[in-house]
């Protein structure tokens, strides 16, 4: 049994290494803001969780475990939400996308309610 656990810890953490890796490499790479933002978003939430995840079987303590657990759920539905109002907050700003981005529905959606709002 404790060489099974030993085994689910290792995978845990090459895996939530591998997420951390490639949200790292997402934020170098890729070319706008809202696209680093996804990439560490994403990435990262499920690499952190995964990590989180390892320490609390890692520890065999049922308590640590659940703590874990709710870290874990905490960091997935936190990061989202942030990343979408700091993405929002970008836009407003006045951060464009790139030019291969060929689709800015936030802006059609408020050029929609400034038509909507001198109609109305």
């Amino acid at each position: 049994m404790e060489l099974f656990a030993a085994l689910v810890v290792a995978f845990l953490l090459v895996a939530g290494a591998l997420f951390a890796l490639v949200a790292a490499i997402g934020i170098v790479r890729l070319p706008d803001l809202y696209s680093r933002m996804h990439a560490a978003s994403k990435a990262g939430t499920v690499g952190s969780g995964l990590l989180l995840l390892a320490v609390g079987v890692h520890s065999q303590d049922l308590s640590i475990l659940a703590r874990a657990l709710a870290g874990f759920v905490f960091f997935v539905l936190t990061a989202p939400i942030s990343a979408h109002l700091l993405a929002r907050a970008a836009h407003k700003a006045g951060h464009r996308l790139t030019p291969p981005s060929v689709r800015d529905e936030l802006t059609k959606d408020q050029m929609l309610r400034r038509l909507y709002k001198t109609k109305g």
